[in-house]
């Protein structure tokens, strides 16, 4: 197991990292406290809570991209149809998944109530999904797992909802895939290229 990283640690090392294997650094139990922490402590716009997780791991992760091979095989031309499948295997191959849901019915009980904001309720959804995205992918990153973020919704909307009982008005929005990684694997990752900060950042009154 490698050492916790602090916050700022994780943020600057999380990285895309798809070579994952079916193995993780820590417990079970330890990966539910993430998560749980995760919806107890992520804001959200009028304190929403809309934000709904499914995590899948072993078997039931894998059984899961099997699912989102099913839906591929169907629609993919024959002649790509390994270089995709090779892709979705490698995400089936890891330790586990969260999916990332967002309740519609607390979002259409917010526009009724707030009428005069109805049409940011949407927006506001997807910045609540967002960051438990990306809370949740760096506090994984802190435990020593390798993390890549996926969107192959709504293709396996349907069938995953039908298999592990996920209401109907849950919208699908990213799949979290995570796992355990050979130790040269960040050798190997590109440089991050970065535009110029003094182009993105600007500070008044310092």
């Amino acid at each position: 197991m490698t050492d916790k990283l602090s916050y700022l640690d994780a943020v600057h090392n999380r990285r895309s990292i798809y070579q994952l294997k079916q193995s993780s650094p820590i417990s079970d139990d330890r990966i539910e406290e993430i998560i749980h922490q995760a919806l107890e402590d992520v804001p959200s716009s009028f304190n929403s809570q809309s934000t709904r997780l499914v995590v899948l791991l072993k078997e039931d992760h894998r059984k899961f991209w099997n699912i989102v091979i099913d839906c591929l095989k169907a629609i993919v031309p024959a002649d790509s149809w390994p270089k995709t499948e090779k892709r979705i295997a490698g995400f089936r191959d890891a330790y586990g998944s969260v999916l990332f849901y967002e309740d519609s019915n607390v979002i259409n009980d917010l526009q009724a109530k707030y009428a005069i904001y109805a049409d940011r309720f949407p927006q506001w959804s997807e910045h609540t999904s967002g960051m438990h995205q990306y809370a949740i992918w760096t506090a994984l990153e802190a435990e020593g797992f390798g993390a890549n973020i996926q969107h192959y919704n709504p293709l396996p909307d349907q069938r995953a909802a039908e298999v592990w009982n996920i209401p109907r008005e849950w919208q699908l929005k990213a799949q979290l895939v995570f796992g355990e990684y050979e130790s040269d694997v960040r050798e190997k990752l590109p440089t991050k290229t970065q535009q110029p900060i003094d182009k993105r950042l600007y500070i008044h009154g310092k």
